[in-house]
């Protein structure tokens, strides 16, 4: 089975190894320690600590696992050659929004790969149903999308690096 490729920005590859360096490091002493506690009070059958940190620790692991999956097969985005012309996964952009209700909004987004995805920090993910649609368009493009909500306007206002 092809293991499919990641795209990251520079900034989003510099997240993922300080966070993989922080859970190897000192997530994985802090973890220790919790079961070496847990195990001196004594019988295991009913030591619900040492239940809790075994299970802190399988879920770090494979956090640990799961990061170092995806810097081995993560692809990082050349800003450099990301154009202004079309929007591409690394593209910040500005979009005037019309709703259903003809309601209009102006956000900013900046298009990353799936990893790197906050809607709350205005990063979206280029397998979301905007950040899919958005792709390729250009400046002054008019690009309806179907949400839950309803069919969403997208007019890109800009496009910068």
């Amino acid at each position: 089975m092809a293991v499919k490729q990641i795209v990251l920005t520079k900034d989003g590859l510099k997240a993922l190894e300080d966070e993989l360096e922080y859970l190897k490091t000192v997530r994985r002493q802090e973890v220790a320690e919790k079961i070496k506690i847990a195990l001196s009070f004594g019988d295991l059958s009913e030591n619900s600590e040492y239940d809790e940190a075994k299970n802190e620790q399988a879920i770090m692991e494979s956090r640990i696992a799961d990061i170092t999956v995806t810097l081995k097969n993560a692809k990082i985005l050349d800003e450099d050659d990301i154009s202004s012309e079309h929007i591409h996964i690394g593209s910040k952009i500005t979009v005037s929004i019309t709703n259903p209700q003809g309601k209009k909004s102006r956000k900013e987004y900046k298009i990353v790969g799936s990893n790197e995805a906050d809607p709350l920090e205005g990063r979206i993910s280029d397998e979301s149903a905007v950040g899919r649609a958005l792709l390729d368009h250009k400046q002054g493009d008019v690009v309806k999308i179907d949400v839950p909500a309803g069919t969403m306007e997208y007019e890109i206002l800009s496009i910068s690096k």
